[in-house]
This record gives C-alpha cells, sequence and structure tokens, in this order.
C-alpha cells in the first residue's frame, strides 16, 4: 500500500511527472534507434558478429550499448567515446596546469572544457567507427559486406552522428528529464540485456533435471547478496569531524558550527576496472594473433575465467584503485582549504599534521575499499566456473552492477527530494536515500 501511495504522490507533483515522462519519451527514442540498421547492412548476416558479442570485452561493449553493437545500428558506438573523452579530460585536469585553471574558473570554465570533451568525442569517433566497420566485415565476410570507400566514410558519419545524438539524449534527460542523463543511458542499456539474460537462464536450469529450479533460486538469491554489498561498497564512507572557529561580525556570531568531511571508501569508482580491463585487454589480443599451440598456463591466462587472468586483474584493480584516488584526493589542498575557512579537526593541528592525517585515513580505508573492489569485478567469473551463463553471470559484479547500483540510487535521490521539497513522505520509512556522490 505505501508503493501504491508513493506512486501516487510523484504523479500528483507536476513538475515530477513531466520529467518522468520526458525521460521516458527519450529512451524509447534510444531504444528504437538501438534497432536501426546501418544502411547498407543485411540483419540476417549479423549472426557472427552476435557470437563475437557473447563472450569477453565484446560482451561488455554490446551491454553498454543495450545491443546496438551487435545489431550494426547507428547506435552502434554507443556513450562509450564520450565516457572516454571526459576520463582524458579529467586525468589532463590533475596533470596540466591549464586544465586546472579551467577547473577552477566555475562555469565559463567547465563550458570550456565540455567543448574539449565534445571535439575529443569526435575524433575518437572517427578512428573507432572505421574500426568497428573492418571487424564488421571481418565478421561478415567481404562478400556479404558493402564494397567501396564510399560506404566506409559514410558509415562512419552516420555512426558518429548516431553517438553524438545519444549524448544529446543524455544532455536532455539532465536538463529535462530526471538528471544523470549520460549515466541514465547507459544504465538502460545495460537494463535492456537483464531480460533476456534472465529469462535464458531460467529456461536452462528448467531444463536441467537436477535440481535446476532450486539452483535458480540459488543464483538468484547470491545475485541479491551481491546488489546489497556493491551498495555498501558505493555508498561507505568514513566521516572525518570538522569544527569551524566562531567569529564574532557586530551583533551576530558566524562559525562555531561542526560539520564533516565524507571521505568514501570507494573514491575511484568503477575506473580502476575500466583500465584493467583495458590494459588485460591488450596482451589477449596480441596473443590471440601471435599464439597458436600456448601451454596450459597461457591459455589459463587468455580465458577470463582462468585463475592468472583473474589473479592479475584483481591486482592491477587494486594497483590503479590507489594511483586513482591518489591523484583525486589531495589532502594537502583538502588540509589549506580547511585552514583558509578557519576550520580543524579536532586533536590535529592545522596545516601539515591536518594533511598527514587525511592521507593515513584515506590510505586505510582504501585497502580494504580496493579489495572488496576486486572481488566484486571478479564474480562475473566465478558465477561462470558455478554454472551460470555468460550473459547473465555479467550482472553478478563487474561495471555493470556498480554502474548499475549508482545510478538507481541516484535517480531514487532526485526522486526523493522532490518529495521531500513537496512535503510528502520519502521513498523509505525511515532515513533517506543517499547517492553515490561521486564520478564514475
Amino acid at each position: 500500500m505505501r508503493a501504491i501511495e508513493t506512486i501516487k504522490n510523484i504523479w500528483k507533483i507536476e513538475d515530477l511527472r513531466k520529467r518522468i515522462i520526458t525521460t521516458i519519451l527519450l529512451v524509447l527514442v534510444y531504444r528504437v534507434g538501438s534497432y536501426v540498421v546501418l544502411p547498407g547492412i543485411d540483419p540476417a548476416n549479423l549472426d557472427a558478429l552476435r557470437n563475437q558479442t557473447s563472450k569477453g570485452l565484446m560482451q561488455l561493449l554490446d551491454m553498454f550499448s543495450g545491443g546496438a553493437f551487435s545489431n550494426a545500428s547507428i547506435f552502434a558506438l554507443g556513450i562509450m567515446p564520450y565516457i572516454t573523452a571526459s576520463i582524458v579530460i579529467q586525468l589532463l585536469g590533475m596533470v596540466m596546469p591549464s586544465f586546472q585553471k579551467l577547473q577552477r574558473e566555475g562555469e565559463s570554465g567547465r563550458t570550456k572544457l565540455n567543448q574539449y570533451t565534445r571535439y575529443l568525442t569526435v575524433i575518437i569517433l572517427l578512428l573507432q567507427g572505421p574500426a568497428y566497420l573492418v571487424n564488421l566485415k571481418v565478421q561478415m565476410g567481404s562478400a556479404l559486406f558493402p564494397s567501396g570507400w564510399l560506404f566506409i566514410v559514410s558509415s562512419t558519419i552516420v555512426l558518429a552522428a548516431g553517438s553524438m545524438f545519444i549524448m544529446w539524449l543524455g544532455e536532455r534527460i539532465t536538463d529535462k528529464g530526471i538528471g544523470n542523463g549520460i549515466s541514465f543511458i547507459i544504465l538502460v542499456g545495460i537494463i535492456a540485456r537483464l531480460p533476456l539474460a534472465f529469462a535464458a537462464e531460467f529456461t536452462s536450469r528448467l531444463a536441467s533435471k537436477q535440481g535446476g529450479l532450486v539452483m535458480f533460486l540459488i543464483e538468484i538469491i547470491f545475485l541479491l547478496a551481491v546488489i546489497a554489498a556493491a551498495i555498501l561498497l558505493v555508498q561507505g564512507t568514513r566521516r572525518v569531524p570538522v569544527q569551524y572557529a566562531k567569529r564574532i561580525v557586530g551583533n551576530k556570531q558566524y562559525g562555531g558550527a561542526r560539520q564533516y568531511i565524507p571521505l568514501k571508501v570507494n573514491t575511484a569508482g568503477v575506473m580502476p576496472i575500466i583500465f584493467a580491463q583495458a590494459i588485460m585487454f591488450i596482451p589477449i589480443t596480441i596473443a590471440g594473433f601471435s599464439v597458436t599451440n600456448a601451454s596450459s598456463f597461457w591459455q589459463s591466462f587468455m580465458s577470463m575465467t582462468g585463475f592468472w587472468y583473474n589473479f592479475v586483474f584483481a591486482f592491477l584493480i587494486i594497483v590503479f584503485t590507489y594511483f586513482y584516488t591518489a591523484i583525486t584526493v589531495q589532502p594537502t589542498q583538502m588540509a589549506e582549504d580547511m585552514k583558509r575557512n578557519n576550520g580543524f579537526i579536532p586533536g590535529v593541528k592545522p596545516g601539515k599534521k591536518t594533511a598527514d592525517y587525511l592521507d593515513s585515513i584515506m590510505s586505510r580505508i582504501t585497502m580494504p575499499g580496493s579489495i572488496f573492489l576486486a572481488i566484486v569485478a571478479i564474480l562475473p567469473a566465478f558465477a561462470q566456473i558455478c554454472g551460470v551463463s555468460a550473459e547473465f553471470a555479467q550482472f553478478f559484479g563487474g561495471t555493470s552492477l556498480l554502474i548499475l547500483v549508482g545510478v538507481v540510487l541516484d535517480t531514487l535521490q532526485q526522486i526523493e527530494s522532490h518529495l521531500m521539497m513537496r512535503h510528502y513522505d520519502g521513498l523509505m520509512k525511515s532515513g533517506r536515500i543517499k547517492g553515490r556522490s561521486g564520478a564514475y
């Protein structure tokens, strides 16, 4: 009954109702476009491409694009080129003074950085478009693939335009919808694969004569437990108390309040997994072309369910978690900002002592956070080893699960904030939903 009452309250708020309807319409446009095949490509000849995207990194790319990659759709490249460009610009902002200056200039600086991100996205698309078409030609065969450079050029333009249109849809969802447009587009792509994967797993378990349905129920319980663990990882914070000194100006008192700095257990988000996957994919691709009679050790390393692959993958995630946290969280800058605003941590001297204290806290919470992140990342491999299908196993951990959990929490927080502003009850009986408040 409470859920029905909450839905009624949501529908009563005109602004929120319009935002939800707008978001649904824009998502429908995105989903329809995912099935519009490139001009000149016969959908009946894409079986080899679909087989290629049923495993490995290609499966992950196909999941993020909502199946558009395996459909040879005009949206085949998806939103990932924009995400890649955003990561590059973000990293440049950490190492280049000119980009750091733009980050500190407020709205004008963010506008310029967004322009640079779009320009870089176009460059990446113009490189990825021909690469996608070459792979498509290999999978379809030269006899079935349209010939001529005109097709390559026109299809590259169509693919680039499709990805830029997806980016525009994401911005419209941010402005006119329920927010987090780019992340929501990725979420839709991931969820679009869930029903088919769920149905396929249920059918295969039901056909099994050795307690298949019981095993399916165990899988669902384990999946719910993994989701709960992912929520803890995304939401986990260490609150550091900060006391601000009192100031008397005229007859009024300013400051004197105690606040908290929320240091996240997983500050790096899914970035370490993305970096580690990119690095692991390079040697495997080279080995796939150069090694014919590989040893059992090398075959184990090339397999995504092999011990050595997952061991090195987990190790790289831990290393990149420390690296990304180190360049994202700057204790020295935080200590200087606190000192400038007459703030201090109780029992800790301002300045270098405060920076050392914050650095020690980050070191302590990053270790369990990085190990937990590595475990979540390799859980799909364990799920496959236990007999779960490769497509359904992707939802047991990894990048897809963390993005799904983070974006859903953010979306629910947006809806709850609208409810609370109109003096309605929140989505929960007690407490409030907290978003991830961190960049993916």
